[in-house]
């Protein structure tokens, strides 16, 4: 059984981990009623993941995300037969009053910044799983829903409000705290809900909210109910959504077993992945194992592996030193991403991945495959890919390079052992990026001349000159000046400020047009870490600093 995330800063040389169980969850109770799954949200007080402060009126910090991440990948893989999820509370009157406040004040800008980027990855992968996978979401509102509560019910396919003459939606960041909505509150009321700009003004500008008969006047919500008929309504419309969704029926779930991971003072280590630090030089470098035995063609022998099946074990693996390393090694600012093994193989997985993509598991497979390699995506570090004599960048794992802000590839004479690349159809359509493109898309603006010189190139194993020539690397050394070409690129990057690299990676990684999901990532979130070291957020009179204290914000009035 996984253990549960520990109470532990990694400043003091311990970890937090993003793996826990069912039986383990202090904050969340799964039920299941046929197609209908419920998650009801019941916060434990005193279970905070680090102490100092109370999570109150079900309000959550890193701990409570971490569960929900967790069930929702259980009901992905284990309940096939769920078609709709609905979101609730066990709390009488209270649905979720948002991100715990006092632990906000209390925390470093580090914590919040990426404390927001976790749960604002969460709210974007149940949308995903809307959009790809037929699992349906029904936020069932039934109380007080405020702040980073109302931003988990916008996430949702539908939100419901209990109409009880008090219960409101809100987002009172700004006039109560003085900082935004932090899990892209702001961006999902114009561009999924439409609400309307004057009212979103209004709406993100009162602290007491907008109850039920406003809220769905505004687009807010969906519809409401009084107390009496409520569950009726609740049942209704997750039948409804039920219907629209192509999750099968008899589908027989795959449990999540335990990673396999050890921690030591060189890393993080896997089956499949590999993540050995250089403190001094402050570089990670991740090494992902391509399969190390053929893998089945079948979907009998695919579901007979379950979660070792490759990819996903690979995937998992890849999503918790994502997660890992983001949370726990803030100076490591730059990661080397490495392969090995054999072309072939992943060519082959590649392969089934395709023949088999209207199977419910390997959908999934591939949707977790998507939302982990988008991960990287929006990580604040420079990603330099390496590419190697015993480097495996293919199909699938090629998005690696794909991903990274670099690629290097050694040019080597014509020989058996010269390092190759290899793209499969996998590259062109299955695993979009937070810009909802395809990464070679990304890269080439849609062009279609370079895209189609390169979907030409489909299952040929290509050498440094030709990977040069297609635009899938960005530079090709020879043996003579590898290893200093890369020492000093590596060492001039590692030698800049890293607040400069977070705003350049961040601005160049989603070429074309945006989305939802850039907005949040690219615009809201950039923001969102300006406000939170400003004096009027977080200074010794900031308006997050004095919340509940019964003192008044004092603002420096000069806009910037």
């Amino acid at each position: 059984m996984a253990h549960a995330a520990v109470s532990l800063q990694p400043q003091s040389g311990q970890w937090v981990t993003f793996d826990t169980h069912p039986e383990q969850y202090r904050h969340w109770k799964l039920s299941f009623d046929g197609v209908v799954a419920t998650l009801q949200m019941n916060v434990d007080e005193e279970g905070g993941l680090r102490p100092g402060y109370k999570l109150k009126l079900n309000s959550y910090d890193l701990g409570v995300d971490i569960e929900l991440y967790d069930a929702l990948q259980r009901l992905r893989f284990e309940h096939p037969e769920v078609r709709t999820v609905v979101l609730t509370s066990s709390k009488e009157r209270i649905f979720c009053s948002g991100a715990n406040i006092f632990m906000l004040g209390l925390s470093s800008h580090a914590w919040k910044v990426n404390f927001c980027k976790f749960t604002n990855e969460t709210r974007n992968g149940i949308e995903d799983s809307s959009r790809h996978s037929g699992l349906k979401f029904l936020a069932a509102c039934n109380g007080t829903t405020a702040g980073g509560g109302y931003e988990l019910a916008l996430a949702c396919d539908e939100i419901l409000l209990v109409d009880d003459r008090s219960a409101a939606v809100s987002l009172p960041e700004v006039p109560l705290l003085g900082v935004l909505p932090g899990t892209g509150g702001l961006t999902r009321l114009t561009d999924k809900r439409k609400v309307r700009r004057d009212h979103a003004d209004i709406f993100c500008t009162v602290s007491e909210g907008v109850r039920a008969p406003r809220a769905k006047e505004w687009r807010l919500i969906d519809d409401h109910a009084k107390p009496q008929q409520f569950a009726a309504l609740v049942q209704r419309r997750a039948l409804e959504l039920a219907e629209m969704s192509d999750r099968p029926h008899d589908g027989q779930g795959v449990g999540l077993t335990l990673l396999a991971r050890t921690i030591d003072e060189h890393g993080y280590h896997y089956s499949h992945v590999d993540v050995r630090i250089d403190r001094k030089a402050r570089t990670a470098t991740l090494t992902v194992q391509a399969p190390k035995a053929e893998q089945p063609l079948d979907l009998a022998g695919i579901l007979a592996l379950g979660a070792e099946w490759w990819p996903l074990a690979m995937a998992r693996e890849l999503d918790d030193a994502i997660l890992m390393l983001r949370t726990n090694d803030l100076e490591i600012g730059t990661w080397i991403l490495k392969t090995r093994g054999e072309l072939g193989r992943v060519l082959a997985v590649d392969a089934t991945l395709v023949s088999h993509r209207g199977n419910w598991f390997v959908r999934e497979t591939v949707a977790m495959l998507r939302r982990t390699l988008a991960r990287l995506d929006v990580t604040s570090r420079s990603l330099f890919a390496l590419i190697d004599k015993t480097s495996c960048f293919a199909g699938t794992l090629l998005e690696l390079a794909l991903a990274a802000d670099r690629s290097y590839m050694l040019a080597a004479p014509e020989s058996s052992d010269a390092p190759r690349i290899a793209v499969s159809a996998m590259n062109f359509e299955s695993y979009e990026s937070a810009a909802r493109l395809s990464r070679l898309g990304s890269r080439f603006y849609g062009e279609s001349k370079p895209i189609e010189g390169i979907r030409a190139a489909i299952g040929r194993a290509l050498a440094a000159e030709e990977a040069l020539t297609l635009g899938l690397v960005t530079a090709t050394p020879d043996s003579l000046d590898w290893d200093d070409e890369v020492r000093l690129a590596i060492e001039e990057r590692t030698s800049l400020s890293p607040d400069a690299l977070t705003g350049l990676e961040a601005s160049l990684r989603f070429g074309g047009p945006e989305t939802l999901e850039t907005r949040i990532f690219g615009r809201l979130s950039a923001w969102q870490n300006w406000i939170f070291i400003r004096p009027n957020a977080v200074g010794e009179a900031g308006a997050l600093k004095v919340f509940g204290t019964g003192s008044k914000a004092r603002f420096n009035w000069e806009r910037i």
